[in-house]
């Protein structure tokens, strides 16, 4: 298991009106972030406003719940232009329940919900968000000693995004080839590893000599590209000789087109999402070579898809993944920022790749 990376902020306190015994005299008074701008290239901090909320004490059915770990993730980036202002900052977060009138979700119990960014919630029955069919909150399964904030990574979004994003779309092949971009980041770290175990030749595309070092020699990829100092194409041609069979597809733009003229014929690429976009004007979004002729004469599939799509069968993902990392066969990173107040600072820095495996905040 690799140990996680942190860094070291100021955490605030965090809960007001609290007895000894956990019981609530009175209200709660919270934190959380309003979207109160819409981002215009990459996100300031401006564009978020920080404020307080008192909440009423629980009623039949309900339950409070505080946050232990809240996630940061590029699709935040994408949905925000969607969004209303004024509205909380969407983003999913492990919380601990603190106080409880629903027998479903007793006290100490860990939760793992969209509840977006804020400190407390209170939580009655499916918790709507603006996320289109989204999931309700969820007990965080037993994990035994392992820490609870892997329910925002391998065991929660990511990890399935990676398991069924890859294996359902891709239906990789032993002995085939596979390509992931943004394959540092907790989406294509995970991709790289399920292919291994797949019995798959993989080959990683990430931004800096440390996270290819990390990818070769921690997670076992076969090659890892440096997109910002070698020439992908070449490279290509150099880690698959044979072409390219399957290709998860984080980032889009140049580099994306670049791969699929290496694909072999009915090559699968599933598209999880286009980060290298996410910060450009939706008006004038970046050009991308031709990418139809690759396609056709390839007889390529391309599919894009949204996880919630297997919300059905959500928690077969996560049993399977906790039983790859007991076998040790899946390990993972999170790089930890300490502190609610620097959610913001936690998710530019994901934007700008300046993670290692899941990006993650201590509340």
């Amino acid at each position: 298991m690799i140990k996680n990376t942190r860094s070291l902020l100021v955490c605030h306190g965090r809960l007001f009106g609290l007895r000894e015994n956990n019981s609530i005299s009175t209200m709660v008074k919270t934190q959380k972030y309003v979207l109160s701008k819409q981002f215009e290239g990459e996100p300031k901090r401006s564009d978020l406003t920080i404020v307080e909320e008192e909440l009423p004490p629980l009623k039949d059915g309900e339950y409070l719940v505080e946050a232990e770990y809240l996630s940061v993730d590029p699709y935040m980036r994408a949905y925000v232009p969607r969004l209303p202002l004024g509205i909380t900052m969407i983003g999913s977060q492990v919380a601990k329940i603190i106080e409880s009138k629903n027998p479903d979700f007793p006290v100490t119990r860990h939760v793992v919900g969209n509840l977006g960014w804020r400190k407390h919630t209170i939580i009655s029955g499916k918790h709507d968000t603006p996320i289109t069919d989204n999931m309700a909150p969820y007990l965080l399964p037993d994990i035994g000693d392992l820490p609870s904030s892997l329910g925002l990574g391998v065991l929660g979004m990511p990890g399935n995004t990676a398991y069924f994003g890859f294996l359902e779309i891709c239906q990789p092949k032993k002995g085939e080839t596979a390509v992931i971009s943004g394959a540092a980041g907790a989406v294509g770290s995970h991709v790289g590893q399920i292919a291994k175990i797949y019995g798959l030749n993989v080959i990683g595309i990430a931004g800096t000599a440390s996270k290819c070092k990390w990818l070769k020699e921690e997670l076992g990829f076969d090659h890892a590209i440096n997109y910002k100092t070698q020439d992908i194409n070449v490279a290509l041609k150099e880690a698959a000789p044979n072409g390219v069979d399957c290709y998860f597809d984080n980032v889009g733009g140049d580099i994306s087109s670049t791969v699929l003229n290496h694909m072999n014929l009915f090559g699968r690429i599933s598209v999880c999402g286009s980060i290298s976009s996410y910060n450009a004007d939706p008006k004038r979004l970046p050009k991308s070579p031709v990418i139809q002729p690759a396609l056709v004469f390839k007889q390529l599939k391309m599919e894009g898809f949204i996880v919630n799509r297997w919300k059905n069968c959500w928690f077969e993902g996560i049993e399977k993944n906790l039983e790859w990392i007991r076998q040790g066969k899946l390990k993972y990173h999170e790089t930890v920022t300490d502190g609610f107040e620097n959610m913001f600072d936690a998710f530019v820095g994901m934007l700008n790749g300046e993670n290692i495996g899941k990006a993650i905040v201590k509340a």
